[in-house]
């Protein structure tokens, strides 16, 4: 039995001492590793329910449990102000989805609806320049195609009469004084003849009228009016029989071989659209044939109720398909480009004045970042200032990014003001000493 114990006690000194070895061997790095978490500066506790809930000291929430300590990076004294580290596992659980920001080049395509209407420049409104009485009238019908000098109406004046005659006289007068020795006399007669002739130019008789006068000698009771120009009857003023004055329109005619289209777009389009910029329009009453015109005209007001800018565009119209007041599906594609760095327009976060995105530091750090921003084009929008081409920008997700990065912000003010109260404090009691003194 002694000799039994003489063998087994070294066995097991033998093993005890082994195992007091690796047993202080496994210690070591668990004791380095709380060493080492409590060199770090504890920034706040957090209750493990509710994060948006903090406590500058240890504390219990309403169910007993304790409050989780948040550390300082070693990193974080470098960072901006509100950045946010997550790790990888919860990058991917709210799925963070970044892209870089690129030098490119926007341009913009502008669809609107717009309305055809006549051509202002191409409307004629026809008034007599005499009174008198509508004898006849050859176009009767609004909606009559007319081609220049048409004979449109036959209308006496009086007024007209008298003037014939006057200009015959003058004819006769003319003829019988031209041999006058008298150079003054001859001189009278030639300035009556040209006054004569001037007043009825002047009142719009036509010039085989006038021949006639001059060949015949015959007065016409009832004036020819012509149409002035090519176009389509869109009124009638005067009927045969009534009586008219110069106030009165008797047509108004447009020609439509050319169409204005009016086009209402909003103010974030008007920095794209210039001058000249091509078109093209559809209309439901013409399927399948698409028209090509250019913008002619920037209005120089907005509307008030739609806060819109009107714009004039203009099309050929050689077959007179275009009618107006049809409504059209219209495309401009402006000729305006920008050079920028851009990003989707969903990386930016707009409060008030403010525009912000996360701008990736590192895998799984994000940094919110100010940009100034510039035209939107097509889901992209251009920076102008706060970002370079290449840098990482979080384009979902980032409204989560976003409250931890205001609750860490609000968290080192609050840190700030706690480290800097005493130095107010002193100040404070300073001030109050130097009141006493006085």
């Amino acid at each position: 039995m002694n000799k039994l114990l003489l063998i087994i006690a070294p066995i097991m000194l033998i093993v005890g001492l082994f195992l007091g070895y690796w047993l202080a061997e496994s210690k070591q790095p668990i004791e380095r590793s709380v060493t080492s978490s409590s060199d770090k500066k504890i920034l706040f506790y957090r209750n493990p329910m509710n994060p948006t809930v903090t406590s500058p000291v240890p504390a219990k929430d309403s169910m007993g449990m304790d409050y989780i300590a948040v550390y300082e990076e070693a990193n974080n004294a470098k960072a901006p102000t509100g950045t946010v580290t997550i790790n990888g596992v919860t990058v991917q659980n709210i799925n963070v989805r970044t892209v870089k920001a690129v030098e490119s080049t926007l341009s913009h395509t502008v669809r609107a609806v717009g309305r055809i209407v006549f051509d202002e420049e191409r409307m004629t409104h026809l008034h007599p320049k005499i009174e008198g009485w509508i004898e006849k009238l050859n176009v009767d019908k609004t909606g009559q195609q007319v081609k220049k000098n048409t004979d449109l109406l036959t209308i006496y004046s009086p007024q007209l009469v008298a003037s014939q005659q006057e200009y015959i006289l003058a004819l006769k007068n003319l003829k019988a004084l031209e041999k006058s020795p008298i150079l003054d006399v001859r001189r009278g007669a030639e300035d009556l003849v040209k006054s004569s002739l001037e007043r009825l130019k002047l009142l719009d008789v036509p010039d085989h009228h006038i021949r006639d006068l001059e060949r015949k000698h015959k007065i016409k009771k009832g004036l020819h009016i012509h149409a002035p120009a090519d176009g389509i009857v869109i009124k009638i003023g005067a009927r045969e029989g009534q009586f008219v004055t110069p106030a009165t329109e008797i047509y108004m005619i447009a020609d439509l071989s050319k169409v204005w289209v009016l086009v209402d777009i909003y103010e974030h389009e008007l920095p794209w659209v210039k001058h000249g910029d091509s078109v093209e329009m559809q209309l439901a009453g013409i399927p399948g044939k698409t028209f090509t015109g250019h913008l002619a005209y920037i209005y120089p007001y907005a509307e008030a109720k739609t806060r819109t800018i009107k714009v004039r565009l203009v099309f050929d119209n050689p077959h007179l398909l275009l009618k107006p007041e049809m409504f059209a599906e219209v495309t401009i594609y402006a000729g305006q480009q920008l050079n920028a760095i851009v990003i989707p327009s969903e990386a930016v976060i707009r409060s008030g004045s403010r525009n912000q995105v996360f701008v990736v530091r590192a895998p799984g750090k994000f940094e919110p970042r100010l940009v100034t921003l510039g035209l939107t084009s097509n889901g992209k929008v251009a920076v102008t200032k706060g970002l370079k081409a290449g840098e990482e920008v979080v384009v979902s997700a980032q409204f989560l990014i976003d409250s931890e990065s205001k609750l860490r912000e609000a968290t080192a003010k609050m840190l700030e003001a706690i480290d800097n109260e005493p130095a107010v404090e002193r100040e404070q009691m300073k001030h109050q000493k130097e009141l006493k003194n006085d």
